[in-house]
């Protein structure tokens, strides 16, 4: 419109000069006119995709120099009202580059964003603040949701399962909310833990249990469920993982075993509601391969009842998972905020077992004083009911619910003249089990924080937290009267635990960034206090006048106090710690090409004695961008970077009040309402040791980045070396002693040493079609050095067991290491043989494995898109206990089930079945994880319903294994001695196949 007024200005001119001041004018009013009517403001709407035509949801798209904003939709249109028809409209993505383009009163713009080349610009949190991905020093993997596991997740560490190199994660059981074991880069405490701290949102967790585990009457103990369930995976943005000391140092006498920092999701753009929904279908993997009812009565036909069972049928079943997540939010350069709500109702494959959750979230913040005070708030609560079985970690000759399924009579009658056949309290009716036990957990838990950070100069920044977890849960276990069992028949029992814990943090710290020429710098320091009290209780009662499990769980009066066994108190406990810590970190970049970090850490733990209070962690990390070096082929290589680390980070996950004082009543032997509490007491259950410390684990850590042909192959290679020294343990005193332990510090030397490789390559990178694989490896070696003693440990539970164990801790082994008598087959009386004589003793095996992977591939095409994700373990070893307590031919002349190999071996039917490595297994694995194939289904910009994409997963959809058990991917309790283990399978709950539909919808 300009150029033709300038060419209707240049035509007018001509008629004449006299008449040129008055055609001028004219020019000038039609040109003001003009102005005018392109400062007024209009609609704005359109399309933005990326280079090869792909829409781009979630891109911000905001008028430069104001709030306005709003962000594309799933089918990556948008539109922007009140657009000034003279103003610029910005559009920004991660890892695109950004767009400016001029308005000139178009009302349809459409956008092509073109990949940022330097893909290392992506940011990764690294505790109190982030960093540029290529500015990092130490040893961090950052994953967003596209790299997340798709389908039936219900905690955080599984959306992360496989995906980072020297990251090991395995599920205790398959149980809905069941525990899981993290190993970051080798197994290097014994009783301080593995798993690494938990950081969510700035809230560093405690890492204690919030629900509650327990003994049970007859079925032996059973795990309290995962802490980290509360949590809605849905809400959850990234997470980066810290491996190394050079990065966990800044959380100093927590970081030893490594850091996951979770960050939830934050709105951005115009509002935005989003629901989505899905629906999942669970099977057992694998059932044990079991004699049928013929095949049992051939082998053993005293023990004929006469009937057809199949137990595991009568007990597993197709498991009905629903999820709904609704979420509502939006943002811009002012502020931004988000809420969601949560529902998960997941059945488990055995019968009656699974879980409920209920959540809670939200995220904003705001700017005032001109942008120079932020105030932000997180904010998640969950309500998670568990529906518990009796599948337990520790049972003996009876067995658990799982255990009777596999051990029970084929031929024996489910029902006798209408009720359950129970054939006696040892050899209970697994379907009497579920039917006559009532085992429920409730647990609230709320997690959040709100901070404030104010801008004191240009560069310095002071931030302050307030940060809290609190969580509220209550077991009841309930048995019927009518369930012949040992200690249940006919007084029926109540096993109730109460755990609550209220931890609360408070951190305060400058921020400064400065650049002085070529060289900027970041420096942080700060404060932090975060106190843990925790408050447990567990009682029991007997003796109820009902059968009803429903009553007994919600009318404690119907148990008759009066009778013995008595109600009484069991046990409880109040604990309090505290930690004060002071950090500074320094980041020095100099000249875009030589980076330094150092931290030091200072922590000060009422865990700990009066002699060692307080503990010191520094760390220093050095970068050196090889890429900026004129010596650095640029036609081969567009990113190549040295990374140099060293640290020292502690471990105080130990037990509560070990120092000041560990006391808790326990042995209440009062009735229930009665007032006589003499049998009870308050008593010590520790030694205090002043000299008490930290456990400490020194890192040094070497990498290389590099991206070759423009990044599209791109990766790192780590090379560590670990050392865990002053390791905590627990001594147990010489008797008699007023106390059963002592804690020390022990003078060893644990070891792990490995390598690890992270490979991106974009494989193809089409406008119809891309293709991109990730692979993960790593491998790890463990060992203990100067270790004085031994200490046995992996409890091996079943008949002819008792006291028997199957690991021990020793000098010059791994952790963990297998010691058992080295099978060598059978004598003519069917007696085992061992070679090398009737001990245990170490035979090389470990539970650690050498090598994990994982595999990726990701492709799009149109509006599909597709995935599958292969993960491996190798190297391990698994003692296989379910085998060794139940499938052996003592077992089944004594009229149990076994599995169909036992009744063609040449041992005999009073054979003893010791601890030995005939129940010794390989565990390696490669499974097929992760299944999902998408579909984004176009919309029309006029529709209320802005996008709709439709997928179908599949997880744990095939596992290649010599191991004969469930699942490979297993570590049942087996602790001995409060030592625990690693690597035992036993009758642990199965792991399930999952197929799951659903669809994200966004208005």
């Amino acid at each position: 419109m300009m150029n033709s007024l300038y060419l209707l200005g240049q035509k007018v001119s001509k008629v004449g000069k006299k008449s040129g001041s008055t055609f001028a004018a004219l020019a000038f009013v039609l040109s003001f006119i003009s102005i005018s009517a392109f400062s007024q403001s209009i609609s704005v709407s359109g399309k933005v995709t990326d280079t090869d035509g792909m829409e781009l949801p979630g891109v911000t798209v905001q008028v430069k120099g104001t709030t306005n904003g709003t962000s594309t939709g799933i089918d990556g249109t948008y539109s922007l009202s009140n657009v000034p028809g003279n103003g610029t409209i910005v559009y920004s993505f991660v890892g695109m580059q950004p767009q400016e383009i001029a308005v000139q009163g178009q009302t349809v713009i459409n956008v092509s964003l073109a990949n940022d080349d330097q893909v290392l610009e992506e940011v990764v949190v690294v505790g109190y603040g982030t960093v540029k991905k290529k500015d990092a020093t130490g040893a961090v993997n950052a994953i967003g949701t596209k790299d997340f596991q798709k389908g039936i997740v219900t905690s955080p560490e599984q959306l992360m399962q496989g995906k980072v190199a020297g990251v090991q994660i395995t599920q205790s059981s398959g149980e809905p909310g069941g525990g899981i074991n993290i190993r970051i880069r080798g197994t290097s405490s014994v009783y301080g833990g593995n798993n690494p701290l938990f950081v969510i949102d700035g809230v560093p967790l405690s890492g204690d249990n919030t629900s509650a585990g327990g003994d049970s009457q007859g079925l032996g103990r059973q795990p309290a469920k995962n802490p980290l369930n509360f949590l809605n995976p849905e809400d959850i943005l990234s997470i980066d993982i810290l491996k190394d000391a050079s990065a966990t140092a800044i959380y100093g006498a927590r970081g030893a075993q490594g850091v996951v920092l979770i960050t939830t999701k934050k709105g951005s753009g115009k509002g935005t509601l989003s629901y989505g929904f899905s629906l999942g279908a669970s099977n057992i993997t694998k059932k044990y391969d079991l004699l049928n009812a013929d095949e049992f009565a051939s082998a053993n036909p005293s023990q004929d009842r006469g009937a057809d069972v199949d137990w595991q049928n009568e007990l597993f079943q197709t498991g009905i998972t629903q999820q709904h997540n609704l979420s509502y939010g939006g943002g811009d350069a002012t502020g931004n905020y988000r809420f969601s709500l949560g529902y998960l109702d997941q059945e488990g494959i055995v019968l009656t077992s699974g879980i409920k959750r209920y959540s809670i979230g939200f995220n904003g913040g705001k700017k005032f004083i001109n942008n120079k005070l932020n105030i932000t708030s997180s904010v998640n609560l969950a309500n998670t009911q568990d529906r518990g079985v009796g599948i337990s970690e520790n049972s003996g000759y009876t067995g658990d619910l799982l255990a009777a399924i596999i051990k029970s009579n084929p031929t024996m009658p489910v029902y006798t003249g209408g009720e359950f056949t129970q054939p006696g309290i040892t050899e209970p009716n697994p379907l009497a089990i579920v039917n006559y036990n009532k085992d429920r957990t409730n647990t609230l838990r709320a997690l959040g924080n709100i901070a404030a950070e104010l801008e004191l100069l240009e560069g310095l920044k002071f931030k302050t937290v307030l940060g809290f977890d609190k969580s509220l849960s209550s077991r009841k276990n309930a048995f019927s009267s009518d369930l012949v069992l040992d200690g249940v028949s006919g007084i029926g029992r109540l096993y109730i635990t109460d755990i609550e814990a209220d931890n609360n943090l408070w951190e305060n710290y400058f921020t400064y960034d400065k650049e002085f020429g070529s060289t900027s710098l970041n420096a942080l320091l700060g404060y932090s206090y975060q106190s843990f009290d925790g408050y447990y209780k567990s009682s029991s009662l007997a003796n109820f006048a009902t059968s009803d499990l429903d009553v007994m769980i919600n009318n404690l009066a119907s148990a008759d106090a009066s009778k013995a066994p008595s109600n009484v108190v069991n046990n409880s406990s109040s604990e309090k710690d505290e930690l004060q810590s002071y950090f500074t970190r320094v980041n020095l970049n100099m000249g875009n090409k030589y980076l330094l970090t150092g931290t030091l850490r200072i922590d000060g733990s009422t865990k700990f004695g009066g002699n060692n209070k307080y503990g010191y962690f520094p760390s220093g990390a050095f970068k050196w961008k090889l890429i900026e070096e004129d010596f650095v082929p640029r036609n081969v290589f567009s990113d190549l970077a040295l990374r140099v680390g060293y640290g020292l980070v502690g471990n105080q996950n130990i037990p509560h009040n070990l120092y000041d004082r560990r006391d808790r009543y326990s042995g209440w032997g009062a009735n229930q309402g009665a007032t006589d509490i003499s049998g009870g007491g308050l008593n010590a259950v520790a030694f205090n040791n002043p000299d008490l410390k930290w456990e400490s684990t020194s890192t040094l850590n070497i990498g290389l980045d590099f991206g070759i042909m423009n990044n599209k192959v791109s990766g790192n290679i780590e090379f560590y070396d670990k050392h865990t020294k002053d390791l905590l343990f627990q001594v147990v005193s010489a008797q008699p002693a007023p106390t059963p332990f002592v804690w020390r510090n022990l003078d060893t030397d644990i070891q792990n040493r490995g390598v690890e490789l992270g490979l991106n390559v974009i494989a193809v990178d089409n406008t119809n079609f891309t293709w991109e694989v990730n692979l993960n490896g790593a491998y790890n070696k463990n060992i203990i050095k100067n270790l004085s003693g031994v200490y046995d440990t992996g409890q091996i539970n079943g008949q002819g067991l008792t006291g028997a164990f199957a690991q021990r801790l020793a000098e010059g082994q791994p952790m963990f290491a297998y010691f058992v008598r080295e099978f060598g087959g059978y004598d003519d009386q069917g007696n085992s043989i061992y070679p090398n004589g009737d001990f245990q003793q170490f035979n090389g095996a470990s539970p650690n494995p050498t090598f994990t992977a994982g595999l990726n591939n990701s492709f799009r095409f149109g509006n599909f898109d597709a995935s599958f994700f292969f993960n491996g373990v190798f190297g391990n070893y698994i003692y296989n206990n379910t085998a060794n307590a139940y499938f052996t031919k003592g077992a089944l002349n004594n009229g149990r089930n076994v599995t169909r190999d036992v009744v063609g071996t040449d041992e005999g039917p009073w054979n003893a079945p010791d601890v030995s490595s005939r129940f010794l297994e390989k565990g390696d694995f490669v499974r097929l994880q992760n299944l999902n194939l998408g579909y984004r289904v176009p919309m029309s910009g006029s529709n209320a319903i802005s996008g709709i994409r439709l997928f179908i997963t599949g997880q744990n959809l095939a596992t290649f294994t010599k191991y004969s058990g469930q699942d490979p991917e297993v570590s049942t309790n087996k602790s001995l001695n409060g030592i625990p283990s690693f690597g035992i399978d036993y009758t642990a709950y199965p792991r399930a196949k999952t197929w799951t539909i659903g669809a994200n919808v966004s208005f």
